[in-house]
């Protein structure tokens, strides 16, 4: 089965999965667990590289064992148990249940590494605190995350293909999920065809640039700022020389571009993301943990924002952003474009 067969069967067999939930909020379950099934491999690729077996996995790989915990997290940013791998649920069969998925979320955010908290945390609070909506009963929740995940499991996540087939089997879910979704789609999915031309665009302007930094004030998905960096990354020595910038309203959304990020191989260090209001509070210049000021300006600065958005334009004309005009109250078009060239470098 080659991917676009595998997209289309995922695709078909989790449209009628989710009978009554509405698209839009279906997708937050099923690319949750994609996600985490890509965590998970992800970990046992790691070990396997490093000549655990899989009965040293079902062994050695618990929380108490405090060096490979640490190991894990140092070089992942996260530590998964051998009882709560995505595998070990398959493997768990009709002994299975929605608990089983409970448990590893939450030993999931206790994990994670200190460095790459803003990349990890509550990551899977969309899919945990939704869960419940997946059936009416216990025994109803566990049916539906069981198919679910046997739907997944045979997504390729070890990036042994010669093509990114978890990334085009995200993507098409994405994108498939934003067209079922009608007029609510552009809240987190930029048409391909859009994202393309602009990519190239900024790449044929930034390909002499050694280190390349971007940034999506209205991320969405993160697919945009994914396509662009694939462009750039054909002018550059390393595609680590890249570092992407992220800011989203709403915290679904929101982690959906940290796990579309995550999932194409970008280095956690190289991620960094805020869920917040573009208009209301800037970013990237405020400093969340030292609450001081640190103007930043990048290479590129790209968006697809919510159009016609109404938004408060009072007490904005001190704002550094606005100074150029303030947008009016119906239509916030003008200052989203005022807040993007301010944070662009010059040259940008």
């Amino acid at each position: 089965m080659n991917k676009q067969q595998l997209a289309n069967k995922i695709w078909e067999s989790a449209n009628r999965m989710r009978s009554k939930i509405e698209a839009n909020e279906y997708k937050d379950y099923i690319l949750g667990f994609i996600f985490y099934k890509f965590l998970s491999d992800q970990e046992a690729g790691l070990l396997k590289t490093d000549g655990y077996g899989d009965a040293d996995i079902q062994k050695h790989v618990h929380e108490n064992n405090a060096d490979l915990v640490s190991y894990c997290q140092l070089r992942l940013g996260y530590f998964i148990a051998y009882e709560h791998l995505f595998s070990t649920w398959l493997a768990k069969g009709s002994s299975f249940t929605v608990d089983n998925v409970r448990t590893a979320l939450s030993a999931f955010n206790r994990l994670i590494s200190e460095p790459q908290e803003k990349v990890f945390s509550k990551i899977f609070n969309t899919l945990e605190t939704g869960l419940s909506k997946l059936g009416d009963t216990t025994s109803s929740q566990t049916k539906s995350i069981s198919q679910l995940i046997q739907l997944i499991k045979d997504i390729p996540t070890d990036g042994k293909q010669d093509y990114d087939v978890l990334g085009f089997i995200y993507e098409y879910l994405i994108s498939n999920f934003a067209a079922n979704a009608g007029k609510k789609a552009g809240e987190f999915y930029t048409p391909h065809e859009v994202s393309l031309l602009m990519s190239e665009i900024v790449a044929l302007c930034l390909r002499d640039r050694e280190k390349i930094e971007i940034y999506d004030p209205t991320s969405g998905s993160g697919s945009l700022l994914i396509t662009i960096g694939k462009s750039v990354s054909k002018y550059t020595r390393n595609k680590d020389d890249i570092k992407y910038y992220a800011q989203e309203l709403k915290e679904n959304t929101y982690n959906l571009t940290r796990m579309n990020l995550v999932m194409r191989g970008i280095k956690p260090d190289n991620i960094f993301t805020r869920c917040g209001d573009t208009l209301e509070q800037d970013w990237p210049m405020y400093d969340d943990e030292t609450h001081e000021y640190k103007f930043v300006q990048l290479d590129a600065v790209v968006s697809n924002p919510p159009y016609s958005q109404h938004w408060d334009p009072s007490h904005k004309d001190t704002d550094p952003r606005y100074r150029y005009g303030i947008a009016p109250k119906g239509k916030a078009d003008y200052a989203f474009l005022l807040h993007d060239l301010y944070h662009l470098r010059p040259g940008g």
